[in-house]
């Protein structure tokens, strides 16, 4: 009968095992590489879609405002421009971590093959092919009326 363990002894299992280290550390880098993409989206990518679809204002102090792929309806603002940023962030996003699980797993795998791989075995003898046989029975022949 299988043993009923506390919860604190389950978790602690769960913690020790690798995947969940693997797990955290994907998380922080994770969260390292959003910064980094949000700043290219806020410091490139949103001025090139506010030059294309919107333009700049400048507001009473005299600073620039990006205006973007905006557009307004009674009073209310619609901001696809800003949609637009949120997408290619995720794509961007996206991109990078397929890009590092896939070169994880390759590493991995790497490391599986070395650890795996077996002795090749050694090729097994041929088939005679009719020619050799009927050489064999002349041979035996031949013995026998010797």
């Amino acid at each position: 009968m299988a043993e009923k363990k506390g919860l604190i002894a389950e978790f602690k299992e769960f913690i020790a095992k690798g995947n969940v280290m693997n797990l955290a550390v994907g998380v922080i880098i994770g969260a390292a590489f959003q910064n980094i993409v949000s700043s290219l989206t806020n410091s490139f990518i949103n001025p090139l879609i506010a030059l294309v679809t919107g333009g700049c204002e400048r507001d009473e102090a005299g600073n620039l405002i990006l205006v973007g792929g905006q557009f307004t309806i009674n009073g209310v603002s619609f901001d696809y421009g800003s949609f637009i940023s949120a997408v290619l962030n995720f794509l961007i996003m996206a991109v990078i971590l397929f890009t590092m699980v896939k070169a994880v797993n390759k590493l991995m795998e790497v490391g599986k093959k070395k650890e795996e791989e077996p002795e090749p075995e050694p090729p097994a003898e041929p088939e005679p092919t009719a020619e050799e046989l009927l050489l064999t029975e002349i041979r035996d022949i031949l013995k026998d009326k010797n």
